[in-house]
């Protein structure tokens, strides 16, 4: 069986209007600079089984192209704050690999067919100390999505904050101290906890 690659996603996400300006994140203690925006094109095909188990277990499972970690992602349950991110290589089809459907049998072996489409244009930041360590990422989204099995697209702006390596120990004043930075440039609470409860009107 291939070996996922493995993290743990720690992030805070916050709604925009398009066109809000960035904020200065150096004011954010921690934070010395912050890289040049990479744009990114990601397009993704999330799956669920009929009845929704993957979704009622709090796991989603895509298979996204575009972007430094194209693939078959699997997100957990939302633990403590995080999530662990398994993640495969896209592979020659579209076909679930033998290893990501080994890992979703933890949850569900009932059918898996396409539920929600997620295609995201993405600027992406570094967010940096002073010794040049990555404190945090930073991207701003224009999403647009289309819920498969009800018909229903939807599009919205927002960004999200993840920690990197180098992020502070009190993880909690940190989010305190971006979501003070956010909210002063015009961004607002995340009105959903995920792009793809979102993409299904949650």
């Amino acid at each position: 069986m291939t070996e996922p690659t493995r993290f743990v996603e720690v992030e805070r996400k916050f709604d925009v209007d398009p066109g809000t300006p960035l904020p200065d994140w150096t004011a954010v203690p921690g934070v010395a600079s912050a890289t040049e925006g990479e744009e990114r094109h990601l397009d993704a095909l999330y799956l669920d089984t009929d009845d929704l188990a993957l979704a009622r277990a709090g796991v989603a499972l895509r298979r996204r192209t575009g972007g430094p970690d194209a693939g078959w992602h699997i997100k957990g349950p939302l633990v403590d704050g995080a999530r662990t991110e398994l993640g495969w290589p896209l592979g020659d089809t579209e076909e679930i690999p033998d290893a990501v459907a080994a890992e979703i049998a933890a949850w569900t072996t009932e059918p898996l067919r396409p539920l929600a489409r997620i295609v995201n244009d993405r600027t992406a930041y570094e967010l940096l100390d002073a010794d040049g360590g990555v404190v945090a990422e930073f991207v701003d989204d224009h999403v647009r999505t289309a819920d498969l099995r009800a018909g229903v697209d939807r599009e919205w702006h927002e960004w999200e904050i993840e920690l990197g390596p180098a992020a502070p120990a009190d993880r909690d004043a940190f989010f305190d101290a971006v979501a003070r930075a956010a909210t002063a440039a015009g961004a607002r609470a995340a009105s959903s906890a995920s792009k793809l409860a979102r993409a299904l009107g949650h």
